[in-house]
């Protein structure tokens, strides 16, 4: 059986071309067939409807050196009436040409039509291409120099949401639920089981189409309070697919947005017009000057691209740091540049002694208890303490000293040698300053420590289990609280948070003590960085101190600073399985700065 063709087929056009297709097959020769349009035009075109795909092709490839004599003679071909622009099956072929030599010849059509220019959008939908390679084609052309000529432009358009589009198909939650009701009534816990019966409820009951009995058999019922209702949300909703948002009210517009069935969206796109050379054809431009250019001379009649020097180029591949490691490196340096040491704080471990007791924290405090701390089940005890030193922590803690009457309790050493998770790197602090209580002449020093500590915490968005402390400890002849503040705004300025807030606080440990607030842009409150103050003499000359040294120290997180520096407003987006690891590779280098 022979395939015929139809008028469509052979008259579909653009432009002045016609061409010859048959479905998805597409024969991509085209011509200017001055004898389908002279005359009575739609009479000479039905000269091809009776011919075979085969024989139109044949006839059309005869007439193919004729021009087209007007081109508003082609209106009986063309859906859109005379002189308009249809796209053509074969202008939507990538293999007829690359999208830059497709935009060309229909900027070409457009001029030839006395149109200034053409919108990118209509063209990527004209050409049968996607927008964003329609913009590659545009920039592409730029960088020749005037070829064409492109204007951005931006534009907003109203569009329906999944779930706007949904109610166009299936109506409304209300309506939905108003009608899934029977005359009998339905009972309230059946409804709300419906896909739409939480927000149908809601609304029907706003819209006064339903109402509640509380006191029916069963369990509350509803019934419904009027007979027919019109869904006024689903033709709103219609009216925005149809292309007539603006026709709407704003409160309507305003309305539907916020139950997040319809969504402003912007669009941007070119205004093209033709340069001052503009060619429908473009040579192709060298991108590399090779050795055979050189050694052949060749390269003096080329066309070289020029270098863009604004563009990034490509990524290298690389590691890519966390945040928090970023923010540690440069919380590590500002400590060095302050003249502080690192101390040892690979003991994750540690003693119940270590972390509360040297610290003057009583064995009743509820920081000891199960419900803040992570003991260790095995080993669940330590062995080997400094006896001595064990002895005089507990006679302070027990009897008192050194001016202090103790808290008077019965200090049990089988408390003390539990073992935990440590909840402070204060614990490493203890340490360094026992062993440098312990040297011949005491030396004032400066220590830092950045590592992990566990709290047996709720999580929620600024707090964690696990995380990192930051401690900074300052040893030293006649150290006040003003010292301790002076190095608080020296080091917080350091790290760009210029911005803080002391705070009266109480710890076992130090006394005067003071929590340090930042103003947390992101989450518009202020946060809680650190905490401060000056260690009691009940900890530090049962270690064996001199008299009359003092010690100010400090510690805070590593996250929130982090947060902070970042514009993070949860922690659980930075640290844990929420991390979103496009965000590890994206974040730039951190500054610490102002």
């Amino acid at each position: 059986m022979q395939q015929f063709c139809s008028f469509v087929d052979v008259c579909y056009a653009h432009g002045g071309l016609f061409g010859v297709y048959e479905g998805n097959r597409k024969f991509t020769r085209y011509i200017r067939p001055a004898s389908l349009i002279s005359g009575s035009s739609a009479n000479q075109a039905l000269r091809f409807c009776d011919l075979t795909l085969q024989e139109a092709a044949s006839a059309m490839d005869a007439l193919s050196q004729e021009t087209l004599s007007a081109p508003e003679a082609l209106s009986p071909c063309l859906s859109g009436g005379a002189g308009k622009m249809s796209p053509t099956m074969g202008e939507a072929d990538a293999s007829s040409g690359s999208a830059a030599e497709l935009l060309l010849r229909r900027l070409e059509a457009a001029g030839a039509h006395g149109e200034a220019g053409i919108c990118s959008l209509e063209a990527a939908t004209a050409l049968g291409l996607e927008h964003q390679v329609l913009v590659g084609a545009v920039k592409s052309l730029q960088s020749l120099g005037e070829v064409i000529e492109a204007e951005q432009r931006t534009s907003k358009k109203w569009e329906l949401t999944p779930e706007g589009q949904e109610i166009v198909q299936e109506g409304s939650h209300e309506v939905r639920v108003f009608n899934s009701i029977p005359s009998e009534g339905l009972v309230q816990s059946e409804l709300m089981k419906l896909p739409s019966g939480k927000v149908g409820f809601s609304k029907a009951m706003s819209n006064k189409w339903i109402q509640l009995d509380k006191n029916s058999e069963g369990g509350p019922r509803i019934f419904r309070a009027v007979d027919s209702v019109e869904d006024s949300v689903r033709e709103k909703l219609l009216q925005v697919q149809q292309g007539e948002a603006d026709s709407l009210e704003e409160k309507d517009r305003n309305e539907l947005k916020k139950r997040k069935l319809l969504a402003e969206v912007t669009l941007k796109s070119y205004w093209i017009k033709k340069g001052n050379a503009f060619s429908t054809s473009v040579a192709k431009q060298e991108t590399d000057l090779t050795p055979e250019m050189i050694a052949s001379g060749s390269w003096r009649d080329l066309n070289f691209k020029a270098y863009n020097f604004e563009a990034l180029g490509i990524m290298p591949e690389s590691g890519h740091l966390h945040p928090l490691l970023k923010v540690r490196s440069q919380f590590r340096q500002i400590f060095l540049e302050m003249g502080f040491t690192e101390m040892p704080t690979d003991n994750f471990i540690e003693s119940s002694f270590w972390n509360f007791d040297a610290l003057y924290v009583p064995q009743q405090h509820p920081a000891r208890d199960q419900h803040d701390t992570f003991f260790i089940k095995d080993p669940a005890e330590a062995i080997e303490f400094p006896m001595d030193y064990l002895k005089r922590v507990k006679r302070v803690h027990s009897q008192g000293g050194y001016g202090s009457q103790g808290y008077k309790y019965d200090w049990k050493l089988e408390d003390a040698r539990k073992n935990l998770l440590r909840t402070h790197t204060t614990a490493s602090s203890a340490r360094i300053l026992y062993q440098l209580a312990q040297q011949e002449k005491f030396t004032p020093a400066k220590y830092f420590s950045i590592d992990r500590v566990f709290r047996n915490e709720t999580l929620d968005a600024t707090h964690l289990a696990e995380f990192h402390q930051i401690e900074g400890v300052v040893a030293d002849y006649g150290l006040t609280l003003g010292d301790l503040m002076g190095v608080l705004k020296e080091f917080f300025t350091k790290l760009g948070i210029t911005q803080l807030r002391f705070k009266p606080a109480y710890n076992p440990y130090t006394e005067p003590s003071m929590e340090v607030f930042s103003y947390h842009q992101g989450l518009k409150k202020w946060v809680e960085v650190g905490n401060s103050g000056v260690f009691r003499p009940e900890l530090l000359l049962p270690m064996g101190l001199p008299d009359g040294v003092s010690v100010i120290a400090w510690g805070l997180s590593l996250e929130r600073p982090t947060m902070i520096k970042y514009g993070i407003n949860n922690i659980r987006e930075l640290v844990g399985h929420k991390v979103n690891l496009q965000m590890v590779y994206n974040s730039p280098l951190c500054r610490l700065d102002a």
